[in-house]
């Protein structure tokens, strides 16, 4: 009779949920079992204290840089923020970042410096835009979960979408060498010569009006899809799949993260206009935004080469 007592109430416990009873814990115990048991809420702090806390630096890194170079859009109100004080290893790699030095025995750090740099630039500026292909996958997994089935964590999701964004960083970093090497004869940090930043600008609005652009748009608008017909409980296959995903905002978002070459590579203000839009470009329907934008860019490319040559 005890047995069967006892069954009856295992079998309750699991019904009822207080098999994870962490009572017996204290108050920190509780908070950090109860985020452990809950993804969704896992993948939110996460990403949410990465997204601010690559804005932190980026902001850190851009009042730096009023100080100490060239007068950029927006730098008279940066020059009137504060410093805060940094560890060494980060104002290492803010200069590292920040001058234009020859190509020198420093290029290996200073290339290290500026793919990070770039990551940070697309966790700030382009991660908040994944946000609804994260809530989806969660949606899904937290149905999945209900049924009884296995689920792989979304924090795998979220690293293969930025393995994208890290390998796309690398690019950046190179051409961004590339213009610091042509910029290097003047001693300068500028954003780019006039015709260079005239060419970036014109990529960027000319892709904005691409069929390759309005499919990847198309496949980041809905994710659901893409992430119910490929689902999988195997690590390995989610985080595929959040390479996909990250293909495709690539494929949305590289041309106008080139926006940044003409007007500085580390304007805090361009960043985050281009990160309001491009999450603003990912929850409308329609082409309007994307062409009205494209239109704008071409204008300014055009006005720029005139200008130059």
């Amino acid at each position: 009779m005890r047995l069967d007592q006892r069954g009856d109430s295992a079998h309750s416990d699991v019904m009822t949920g207080h098999q994870d009873d962490f009572r017996h814990l204290d108050r920190a115990g509780r908070a950090t079992a109860g985020i452990a048991r809950n993804p969704r809420l896992t993948v939110n702090i996460v990403v949410g204290a990465g997204v601010a806390l690559a804005w932190v630096l980026l902001a850190a890194m851009a009042i730096r840089g009023a100080e100490a170079l060239g007068s950029a859009p927006g730098d008279i109100l940066l020059r009137g923020l504060p410093q805060l004080p940094l560890p060494d290893f980060l104002e290492r790699f803010f200069a590292l970042c920040l001058s234009p030095t020859p190509l020198d025995a420093s290029i290996g750090p200073r290339a290290l410096a500026l793919i990070a740099m770039w990551l940070l630039m697309a966790i700030a500026a382009m991660l908040p835009s994944a946000a609804p292909m994260i809530r989806t996958y969660c949606e899904i997994a937290d149905t999945a979960r209900i049924k009884g089935e296995p689920v792989v964590h979304p924090l795998v999701l979220v690293a293969g979408y930025l393995g994208v964004w890290l390998a796309a960083s690398m690019l950046f970093a190179a051409l961004t060498l590339a213009v610091h090497a042509v910029a290097a004869p003047g001693g300068i940090f500028d954003p780019v010569l006039g015709v260079t930043g005239g060419l970036a600008l014109l990529i960027a609005g000319l892709y904005q009006f691409s069929g390759l652009k309005e499919a990847c748009l198309k496949k980041c608008r809905n994710p659901f899809s893409i992430l119910f017909s490929n689902w999988s409980a195997k690590p390995i296959r989610v985080f595929r799949l959040g390479i996909v995903q990250g293909i495709w905002c690539l494929g949305c978002c590289w041309a106008l993260m080139l926006v940044m070459f003409a007007v500085g590579v580390m304007n805090i203000f361009w960043m985050a206009l281009i990160g309001v839009f491009t999450l603003v470009e990912k929850q409308t329907t329609g082409s309007l935004p994307t062409r009205l934008a494209g239109a704008i860019l071409l204008v300014w490319a055009a006005a720029l080469l005139v200008v130059s040559l």
